[in-house]
């Protein structure tokens, strides 16, 4: 049974791609077949994999805007791999805000287009954009489980309190099969006395619903991508390539 989750937050900076990425390749380590869709009109995650936004002859504006254009049409191979696919987005996935904003089902494209889909997945990896307009909600209702990457600064942390609000919404208006998997902290300083105050208050409100694994703050999250390569690929030993790793066994386990 394929399990889609959504990688939400409208916080921009906190480490969505980043997530969706690693997670997706370590998943795909573990021997999962893994599908990446990306919503966000930055396309960072389409970039990463070494796609130019700019020259997708078809990408998830298609899909979005015309229902009669499947997710397979759309589909690029992640690298060489043969388990990883990827939905990408293209600059023109800016304009669908607008265009979506009085076409009917505009919150369930998304969703009809997955379960049209017959090509077989274990995993369905969803980017969002740093809001909770039309694509992110797309992301929400499409989705049967939401991940909330979580930076460890104080501010961030209080603008989870929105996005929970929306899940909560969306579960009960649009789709009910929504769950939290969970809260993942990002950019963690080991540090820093506040990062640690941060993650301590997140477990006190979510309690088990935050990941008991830390993705640390590292300058390599930021090179890797350069190089068209996620972290576990351009520095498989990192700590950060281990945190995904942790975190992809977690999820296929869901424990915690």
């Amino acid at each position: 049974m394929t399990r889609t989750i959504v990688v939400a937050n409208q916080k921009g900076g906190v480490g969505k791609t980043t997530t969706v990425a690693n997670l997706g390749v370590a998943l795909a380590d573990l021997d999962k077949r893994v599908l990446f869709v990306d919503l966000d009109p930055q396309a960072a995650l389409t970039a990463s994999f070494g796609l130019d936004p700019y020259r997708l002859p078809r990408s998830m504006y298609s899909v979005l805007l015309n229902e009669n254009v499947s997710l397979a049409r759309v589909l690029r191979p992640v690298g060489n791999s043969i388990t990883m696919a990827i939905a990408p987005a293209s600059v023109d996935l800016a304009a669908a805000e607008v265009q979506l904003a009085d076409a009917e089902g505009r919150a369930h494209r998304l969703r009809r287009a997955i379960e049209r889909n017959r090509i077989p997945f274990d995993f369905i990896l969803i980017d969002t954009p740093p809001s909770l307009g039309i694509l992110t909600l797309n992301g929400l209702v499409g989705a049967t489980e939401v991940l909330i990457p979580v930076q460890c600064h104080y501010l961030a942390m209080r603008g989870v309190r929105a996005l929970m609000e929306t899940v909560w919404r969306v579960k009960r208006r649009l789709n009910p099969e929504l769950r939290l998997l969970g809260l993942l902290p990002t950019m963690y300083d080991p540090s820093s006395r506040h990062a640690a105050e941060v993650v301590s208050e997140l477990r006190a409100v979510f309690n088990t619903k935050v990941f008991d694994v830390l993705i640390e703050n590292s300058m390599e999250f930021a090179e890797a991508p350069v190089a068209n390569q996620t972290l576990i690929d351009y520095a498989p030993r990192h700590p950060g390539a281990m945190a995904y790793r942790r975190l992809a066994e977690v999820i296929i386990n869901d424990v915690r």
